[in-house]
């Protein structure tokens, strides 16, 4: 096993089904990571321990995801020296998501958080990849076929959607 690159996180055990999204799109890259619950209102020494000690385990690149009021991602990105990429999701005690996205969305100058659609974190995990492949070929070149097999996805979709009209 290789170095952990990609840590995910998220603020409760009810948003791994989003999450795990990420974490599919790292294996398809070849991209070692962990994944763990840390709350930003639950477990704040956690939260703080995580956040300052990332980047010295070798850490590139945080994916944080969190429901209703949604601080983990900025809390995070406020300790963290580390690129994070923060994932709104809807959840139960959530408007609609609205309040996690613009929780995440409107980070202040600053603290930057790269935010991606609302239970996006599929989006998470191939941004996640793209920052590492600024430094990694065989991730760059897994990215470019990955990109080619999407653009072929969609020819065939069209192709199958004429014949049948």
């Amino acid at each position: 096993m290789g170095k952990t690159l990609v840590s995910i996180v998220m603020g409760s055990d009810s948003d791994l089904p989003v999450m795990k999204q990420a974490a599919e799109m790292l294996e398809q890259f070849g991209i070692e990571y962990e994944i763990d619950i840390v709350s930003a209102h639950r477990t704040p020494d956690k939260l703080f321990e995580f956040a300052s000690n990332a980047h010295n385990r070798g850490v590139e690149v945080i994916i944080a995801g969190a429901g209703g009021a949604a601080h983990l991602p900025g809390m995070i990105a406020a300790i963290s020296p580390l690129p994070v990429v923060g994932v709104p999701i809807k959840s139960s005690n959530s408007i609609d998501g609205w309040d996690s996205v613009l929780s995440i969305l409107q980070m202040p100058g600053g603290v930057p958080v790269a935010t991606v659609a609302l239970n996006g974190a599929k989006n998470a995990g191939i941004l996640a990849a793209q920052i590492i492949s600024v430094q990694d070929g065989s991730v760059r070149d897994s990215l470019i076929k990955y990109k080619a097999d999407l653009k072929e996805q969609v020819i065939n979709k069209s192709k199958n959607l004429k014949e049948k009209s």
